[in-house]
């Protein structure tokens, strides 16, 4: 399974497009398919209400409901920063466009911090 949520909506991105995904393993679900759609149904409703914002109440607060609704891996404490520590560390980059279009804007503006520091000292 691949749990993306899709912004507030099932029809569009929040911000951009997929970039990075985590696949899950099926086999630490707790519970069949129809359970596990419902979970993702339950936690996109809640969601759907809500305004997102980048830093406390996010895409990855709105999956990690789904996982714990779901019981994924059998735990119940997922929240957006263990959710964005496992992306990091079991994320996938869906293209190498998608790896530059990531770390192209970081490099960019530590690129000028750097010079910016330089030309000071």
């Amino acid at each position: 399974l691949i749990l993306v949520v899709l912004g507030v909506t099932a029809l569009s991105l929040f911000f951009f497009l997929v970039s990075r995904y985590w696949q899950l393993n099926p086999g630490l679900q707790e519970s069949d398919r129809r359970e596990w759609d419902n979970a993702v149904h339950q936690a996109s409703e809640t969601y759907g209400g809500r305004m997102h914002n980048l830093f406390c109440d996010n895409c990855h607060s709105h999956v990690a409901l789904a996982l714990n609704l779901q019981l994924y891996d059998g735990l119940t404490n997922w929240n957006m920063v263990k959710l964005a520590l496992y992306m990091m560390i079991y994320g996938r980059y869906v293209s190498w466009t998608a790896v530059v279009k990531t770390w192209l804007p970081f490099l960019i503006c530590l690129g000028l911090v750097l010079l910016l520091v330089f030309l000071v000292h």
